[in-house]
């Protein structure tokens, strides 16, 4: 990444939205910033640990996010834009199965994680299988408007965790602005997702992230809108893809049947164990809503791309 922009160093994070934090930095609209992220068990998890480090973690300490930033001029009913420039990554990252958390915390009760290498191609999540790198920050928003300090954990109207996969290279993100300044800020940075997320981790690794941050004034906008040009928005698939449906009137219920299948499917086909095919759901399987209108059922897929068994 390049010289010449302004960078906010690691240490400068925090574990909570809370408008009454000082900024530790001020930019004029159209200022490009380069954060430094600690991944999301906030350090404490290495290229050495283990499973039995996952069942430890503190959760006071965990999805730190970089920042405030004070951006001038931002009001209450405008929108920031935050637009994604470049990566710098840290070529590891884990991806852990932690008890109770996840979407299949009932089925999976125990401690596990994986260690990737990766680079700014490929990640190399187990020999024989790696995932496209396409690194985007899972926790990226502004302040809330009521005081206080509240989790950095759900997504919200400011956005937070949202973890959407898209926000890579090139995305556009437009954020509801509620307090003065916006006071934006950015963490959990990964190196490659499942859309889902579906073990409740990714990819978890530390950046580097340049962004733009500009406003819009008057957006009115009641929730994050996002935007990809076209050369980072298709994604080939140069073996193909295979699917598993959950159907169901819930659409959690729909979501959980098509992940199990999924499960099912890759522990037969591949011969990875039920943790191992879960986590790899978390990483590579992409989670759609197919079909949400003939009631009294809704069709939820899970796509697995097959290039990721090489």
């Amino acid at each position: 990444m390049s010289d010449g922009y302004k960078t906010i160093h690691h240490t400068h994070h925090h574990f909570g939205w809370d408008n009454s934090l000082e900024p530790v930095l001020g930019v004029e609209p159209g200022t490009v910033v380069e954060l430094e992220t600690v991944d999301s068990s906030g350090g404490q998890l290495s290229e050495r640990s283990t499973a039995a480090d996952v069942g430890r973690l503190d959760f006071g300490k965990v999805n730190p996010v970089t920042g405030p930033i004070h951006v001038a001029g931002a009001e209450p009913g405008d929108a920031l834009v935050v637009e994604v420039l470049d990566f710098a990554e840290s070529g590891w990252g884990w991806t852990g199965i932690i008890p109770g958390f996840g979407l299949l915390a009932e089925d999976f009760t125990e401690p596990w994680l994986n260690i990737s290498r990766y680079d700014a191609g490929q990640v190399e999540f187990l020999p024989g299988v790696r995932l496209p790198t396409r690194p985007f920050p899972g926790t990226i928003g502004v302040a809330l408007a009521e005081p206080g300090v509240h989790s950095v954990v759900p997504p919200r109207a400011q956005g937070g965790n949202l973890d959407v996969r898209d926000l890579t290279r090139g995305a556009k993100l437009y954020l509801p602005v509620a307090v003065p300044g916006a006071l934006f800020s950015l963490g959990d940075t990964h190196a490659a997702q499942g859309d889902g997320e579906v073990c409740g981790t990714a990819v978890e690794t530390a950046m580097r992230v340049r962004v733009r941050l500009d406003l819009i004034k008057g957006a009115g906008f009641s929730a994050p809108r996002y935007e990809l040009p076209a050369q980072a928005a298709g994604e080939p698939m140069p073996k193909g893809f295979y699917a598993t449906t959950g159907v169901a009137p819930d659409l959690m219920v729909a979501t959980k049947d098509a992940v199990r299948a999924m499960i099912d499917h890759i522990t037969k086909e591949y011969g990875l164990d039920a943790p191992t095919a879960y986590a790899l759901c978390s990483v590579a399987v992409n989670l759609r809503i197919s079909e949400v209108v003939d009631m009294p059922n809704w069709v939820v897929s899970a796509v697995l791309p097959r290039h990721v068994f090489v």
